[in-house]
């Protein structure tokens, strides 16, 4: 079997917001102890991934953060694609997680498939924003390979969820996304964080898939913040060599 022939195993892991301390909390929960749960059981369920990816917020406004980040994912084995969320500072990120295994492409071929990278970010906001050089660079990419399957990732979400507070924060500019993935029948998935809770869909012949968060989840349907009592999780996707997604979110207990 060619490596464009075989399927792919890769694992996301979202919204961790590491601090500089292992035992400092954000409200109340200690996230690099969540984190270590999630990886520790993708280790054991998901053994030997293809690739890894950290779809945002992986630091709570803390660039010390991404020390422990990095020891935590030091022995991933394959490629870990970062992406900053709200909480990141994008040029601390890519500072501190330079070099193997972390990989900072805007767009990379695994096999089949191609995975591109989004920075939905803008400094000093929480809400998301793609512009216009970003998304021109994302058609020529999905033009560039129109063999590849393609898994778009970012971190705001680009479709609303059903709780008012939250999605204030969302993608901003969506109609202008969808309109340059509609130009590329290749892409299959769409990938979000963000929003501390699963979500699935469609949008014509795109997967929507966002993922709950490693360390705590937001009460979903809620006008206003909550915080529920679901635990951490992640997201594995078992991307096919002839366009198929499945997918499922793993949510980790204390006793998981």
């Amino acid at each position: 079997m060619t490596a464009t022939e075989a399927s792919l195993r890769v694992l996301q892991f979202t919204d961790p917001h590491l601090t500089g301390s292992p035992d400092m909390r954000v409200r109340g929960v200690a996230t690099a102890a969540t984190l270590a749960r999630c990886v520790a059981h993708a280790k054991r369920r998901h053994p030997q991934p293809d690739a890894v990816l950290l779809t945002g917020d992986l630091v709570h406004d803390d660039p010390l953060g991404y020390a422990a980040l990095r020891e935590r994912f030091a022995d991933a084995g394959a490629p870990v694609h970062c992406l900053p969320g709200n909480h990141d500072d994008p040029a601390g990120l890519a500072g501190n997680l330079a070099g193997a295994p972390f990989a900072h492409d805007f767009a990379r071929r695994h096999g089949a498939w191609l995975f591109v990278m989004l920075d939905s970010t803008v400094a000093g906001e929480h809400g998301g924003h793609l512009g216009v050089e970003q998304l021109a660079q994302l058609d020529a990419a999905l033009a560039a390979q129109p063999d590849a399957f393609a898994l778009v990732c970012l971190h705001h979400h680009p479709v609303p969820h059903g709780s008012a507070w939250l999605d204030a924060l969302m993608l901003d500019n969506a109609r202008e996304l969808f309109a340059v993935l509609a130009r590329h029948p290749g892409v299959r998935g769409l990938a979000w964080g963000h929003t501390h809770q699963p979500f699935e869909g469609m949008h014509g012949h795109i997967r929507l898939m966002g993922t709950p968060s490693t360390c705590m989840q937001f009460a979903q349907n809620a006008d206003e913040f909550e915080v529920d009592d679901r635990p951490p999780a992640y997201r594995w996707l078992e991307l096919g060599a002839h366009s198929g997604i499945e997918t499922g979110i793993e949510w980790v207990d204390e006793h998981a």
